[in-house]
């Protein structure tokens, strides 16, 4: 069975960091596609960066781009978020998604382009 887990949600003060972690389990290789998105409640769900494995290249939203990193680490088919320089608007569920079809390639963060997603781990960024 094919899932991804998120874990390293934590409340932190602003212009701390976290790394989230989501571990995929079920898949032969770490997933074609593989990446995080955020939702805050009344609002839609908002890509944040993702992994193309096909050429290992990485997607990062201009919203965070300058603060923000993603590194894959193959063997233990894991994706990590690397987020510095915290704000209160990063307070966001932030989600795992993942997907074999590899529709992911355009760097369009569409939502639809994932099939698989974890539970979500909280980030709360205080001021």
């Amino acid at each position: 069975q094919r899932q991804v887990m998120e874990s390293g949600g934590d409340s932190v003060q602003a212009g701390g960091s976290l790394r989230l972690s989501c571990a995929a389990s079920g898949f032969n290789y770490i997933p074609i596609c593989i990446g995080w998105f955020r939702q805050v409640p009344g609002k839609e769900r908002e890509g944040v960066a993702y992994f193309y494995a096909s050429t290992r290249r990485t997607y990062v939203a201009d919203s965070v781009k300058d603060r923000f990193t993603i590194s894959p680490d193959d063997d233990k088919k894991t994706l990590y978020l690397q987020m510095n320089s915290l704000r209160p608007a990063d307070t966001a569920l932030y989600y795992c998604a993942a997907d074999s079809r590899g529709l992911c390639g355009g760097g369009r963060f569409s939502a639809g382009d994932f099939v698989y997603w974890g539970k979500g781990t909280q980030v709360t960024v205080s001021s």
